[in-house]
């Protein structure tokens, strides 16, 4: 049934990819038509995708010591061990606040930042999101209300896919219903940079490093500082956050890179500000 869905939504979209160009004022109208028809089927099968693998993953780590045969062939050996995959070991057992560098406020947004900001969609391979219980665990054993955790999860799903506006919507909402809750403001802050919005991603990162005592969060917040200030052209300040980034988590090497950017190539950045290392939550 899906796959004869697919097949018609292609054929029709293949049509209008060679059709549009060289169509009439009218034409063209339809073809809008069309083309919003198809993005709506598209959404809302995104959506139901979504509402499944929340479902389903919700099973399995409620189920995951009783799950035998061919389930557990299916299913990624760390969703059953429910355990985080870091290798720095387990967060400590409960938050102390530290006090965090805080960026210094640009005088003014850049309207062409010379940057290019590599991030999960431009490396190769594809990683699975880290799923809500392997999240909280690493979340300092963080209680989270299943509600919220779903609103993460869901979020997660957006970000996977690359869609970073639905993505926003939902972590903004679990970070105003839970603030203390470091997970979600980590990935609101990182779907801020993948936006290109500046300022609510440094402010979100500028409260991580704050709050949080897990290293490689802390790490990921100080390297995404020092790519907002390196866009900024605040060169220096830039290369202290990278710096501080890597004494933090020195086995996190965009820092470095990033550093070296600097300092060899300031005219023509090409940064990176931890996209990917999400996926080894």
């Amino acid at each position: 049934m899906f796959q004869q869905m697919f097949d018609a939504m292609n054929e029709i979209l293949d049509h209008l990819i060679e059709a549009y160009p060289t169509a009439s004022g009218e034409q063209k109208a339809q073809f809008d038509e069309q083309l919003v028809m198809l993005k709506k089927m598209s959404d809302s099968l995104v959506e139901h995708w979504i509402d499944f693998e929340e479902k389903f993953s919700y099973f399995v780590e409620q189920h995951a010591a009783t799950l035998e045969g061919p389930v557990t062939q299916m299913i990624p050996p760390s969703m059953l061990a429910m355990e985080s995959s870091t290798e720095l070991g387990e967060p400590p057992a409960k938050p102390s606040p530290a006090a965090g560098q805080a960026a210094p406020s640009p005088s003014k947004e850049p309207t062409a930042p010379p940057q290019t900001m590599h991030s999960a969609a431009s490396q190769a391979g594809e990683h699975e999101s880290v799923s809500a219980k392997e999240a909280y665990n690493a979340e300092l054993d963080m209680e989270v209300p299943y509600e919220y955790a779903m609103m993460i999860s869901k979020g997660q799903g957006y970000y996977k896919l690359f869609m970073f506006s639905n993505a926003a919507d939902h972590f903004q909402s679990a970070v105003s219903y839970l603030p203390e809750c470091n997970l979600a403001r980590l990935y609101l802050a990182m779907t801020h940079m993948h936006l290109q919005n500046w300022s609510e991603a440094q402010r979100h990162f500028q409260l991580l490093v704050s709050l949080t005592d897990y290293p490689k969060w802390r790490a990921l917040g100080y390297n995404a500082l020092g790519c907002i200030q390196a866009i900024y052209m605040n060169l220096e300040q830039a290369e202290q956050f990278f710096i501080k980034a890597y004494e933090t988590c020195p086995s996190f090497k965009d820092p470095l890179n990033n550093l070296k950017c600097c300092k060899e190539t300031p005219q023509q950045l090409s940064l990176f500000f931890g996209s990917t290392e999400l996926c080894c939550l």
